[in-house]
């Protein structure tokens, strides 16, 4: 027996948008990931399907027609209701380096001041903590990050930027993230990631998937200099250990 109830409602013609309970807790996404296995394994060729998890909520995107909304809502109930618990999710943990200096960090001081502590302070707190993938979107492979601790939790810009660099990384909200590439935005800049997150030409163009695991360490700007470097002449390595389910 599946441990939540869910509700399905239309997302325009060719989508439905499957919801869980409206809480941000790695229960239910654990419990959409295990779905999203479980409706490709039986139900939905990846072909014809898009399926696109965050939070607490899963967009079913049918890639060639229109969805007979009654007759599919009534069949996702029946198969999340069939749906197995034992399915172990592969998750991995990313170590992500980020430059808290200078230019990198146009933001720093002020939300330094808002939050009322050292910019020493916010970095260590930034870095200590570690945060759950929960949706990848707005930008391709922009991650939005929870676990952001209540400490460093600061309201987006009241005017956003109209240019924000690649691997700016920013805090709004609850939540942390990294931009992949050079966009608008109202996050507050604390640093700069120098690995690109995100490549149109790889297999997998975006090596993190929703569930997976970030932690940040702090480095220098000459550091910051080396590891772009190797990034996009790509030999860069990045640090990933996989993480017990």
């Amino acid at each position: 027996m599946s441990p939540f109830i869910i509700s399905i409602r239309p997302f325009g013609d060719f989508a439905v948008l499957v919801e869980w309970p409206n809480i941000v807790e790695e229960q239910i996404l654990n419990d959409i990931l295990s779905f999203i296995h479980h409706l490709k394994t039986n139900h939905l060729n990846e072909k014809e399907w898009e399926m696109v998890p965050a939070y607490n909520s899963l967009a079913l995107i049918h890639r060639t027609g229109k969805i007979e909304y009654k007759i599919f809502s009534k069949e996702v109930k029946e198969w999340y209701s069939q749906k197995s618990g034992d399915y172990v999710i592969e998750k991995y943990l990313w170590e992500l380096p980020v430059c808290y200096e200078g230019d990198f960090a146009v933001d720093l001081m002020e939300v330094s001041e808002k939050l009322g502590m050292s910019p020493k302070e916010v970095i260590s707190l930034h870095t200590k903590h570690v945060y759950t993938v929960y949706g990848i979107g707005f930008l391709p492979g922009f991650m939005y990050l929870g676990g952001l601790p209540q400490s460093l939790e600061i309201v987006r810009r009241e005017t956003p930027r109209l240019k924000v660099e690649q691997g700016s990384v920013g805090l709004a909200g609850k939540q942390t993230g990294i931009y992949p590439q050079e966009s608008p935005g109202g996050w507050n800049i604390i640093g700069n990631c120098p690995v690109p997150l995100f490549n149109k030409d790889n297999e997998n163009p975006c090596f993190v998937n929703v569930g997976d695991k970030i932690k940040f360490y702090s480095i220098t700007k000459g550091e910051h200099d080396l590891l772009k470097l190797q990034g996009e002449v790509g030999i860069y390595k990045l640090k990933k250990t996989k993480v017990d389910a």
